[in-house]
């Protein structure tokens, strides 16, 4: 009797063992990957649309620079972002966001103020 224990131990675990093996081949192929279609390192696959036109009337304050809205990628999509008023920054102008081509896709350039010359 003490010997047919024995034997169904190593059984017992080698089963075991092999169960393991296929569940880690199985959650092997199980890789979820990004979703690549639309945004890679950076880059978004899909154009932006055309800018919206925007009414903004007049500036609140006197001197106050307008932003100009601009379309974000946000998740799996492109989503406009509305502008609005700024006070100045002396010496600086601003510099509008800027959709600009970089391979198979495009890449958002944020808006930035920037020295004037």
């Amino acid at each position: 009797m003490g010997y047919a224990l024995k034997m169904k131990r190593p059984q017992w675990l080698s089963v075991r063992l092999v169960g393991v093996v296929v569940l880690q081949l199985t959650l092997a192929g199980c890789i979820v990957m990004p979703d690549q279609r639309h945004y890679v390192g950076g880059v978004v696959l899909v154009p932006p649309p055309p800018p919206r036109e925007e009414v903004y009337g007049v500036a609140p304050t006197p001197g106050y620079v307008w932003l100009q809205g601009y379309w974000r990628w946000v998740g799996n999509r492109h989503e406009w972002i509305s502008g609005h008023w700024n006070a100045p920054r002396a010496g600086r102008r601003w510099v509008a966001h800027q959709w600009v081509r970089q391979g198979d896709g495009w890449y958002l350039r944020p808006g930035r103020w920037e020295r004037q010359r």
